[in-house]
Order: structure tokens, then sequence, then C-alpha cells
């Protein structure tokens, strides 16, 4: 309790984020030291309702240190954090990261643009399976012509009774 008011010592910011994350999650925000870095991730914990494993692996995989709003300036970063938070409103910068951790798909230091595709479209056929069998994944660069011009569908796929 003592770190917790240490951290978060202002009564209307407790009451706040406490209505709104969870004891683990504040937990976790607590180890943090750096005070943007608790501030982005219990403001992305909030908008985008991340469970306590997620909060934590965006946190072991340094996710504020890899967006583009790290490098702003702190009144630009809180401005940016405001702006989420009430009128959940989110800036380029908070989106964009540099580098991507793509970790999970198992790719060598080196790989072609295909076995990146190959990697993500396997890692996703296992999350639409998970979602059930009525998810249906019909193809990739999947050709449709309209008014005689050709384009692609990236991914095809779609829930059957629905």
């Amino acid at each position: 309790m003592v770190s917790f008011y240490e951290t978060f010592g202002d009564f209307k910011i407790v009451h706040t984020l406490s209505a709104q994350l969870t004891w683990s999650h504040i937990k976790e925000l607590i180890s943090l030291e750096d005070n943007l870095k608790r501030e982005f991730y219990s403001t992305m914990c909030n908008t985008e309702r991340w469970s306590v494993r997620t909060l934590r692996e965006r946190i072991s995989s340094m996710m504020y240190e890899r967006t583009a709003i790290s490098k702003k300036p702190e009144e630009t970063i809180l401005n940016d954090f405001k702006l989420l938070r009430e009128e959940n409103k989110m800036t380029p910068d908070l989106f964009f990261k540099d580098p991507y951790v793509l970790d999970f798909l198992g790719l060598e230091d080196t790989y072609s643009e295909k076995d990146l595709e190959n990697g993500i479209l396997a890692e996703l056929e296992k999350f639409i399976l998970e979602m059930g069998s009525d998810f249906a994944f019909l193809g990739r660069q999947k050709r449709i012509t309209i008014d005689d011009e050709d384009y692609y569908i990236d991914l095809l796929f779609y829930h059957r009774k629905m």
C-alpha cells in the first residue's frame, strides 16, 4: 500500500485509476520507475481493455519505447494521453512502432516477405480455428474483377452462419 501511495499519491488519480483497472494491473504499473511509461501503460490498459497478462507482455516487449511517441517532448506525450483518455482519439504516434516484435512467428534473423506472409497466415489460421468451426478461410490473394479492373483481396474469410 505504501508503494501504491508513493506512486499514485493524488487521491483523485487513485480513485479514477482504481475504478478503471484491477489491483493486479496497478501492481504491475507500480513497478515502473518512469511516470510517463506508467501513464502510457495505464492509459492504454484502460482504453484497449488489456488483461494483466497482455499488460505484462507489452511491458516486457518494451512497447512504450518502441512507439513513436516515446521520442517526443513530454508535453506532447501528455497531450496525446489526454486526447486518448478524454476523446478516445489515438494519434499516429501512439500507434506506430519501431520495430515491430514478431517473435511469435519463429522467423530467423533474415527472412523474405513471403516467409513473413506465411508466418502471419499460419498464426491467423490458428486464431480463426480457435474462434470456432463456422469461420471459413477461403483464400489469400483472391482475385476479383470489377469494371474490367483486377483487384486482389489479401485474406478472404467469413462466418458461414452469419
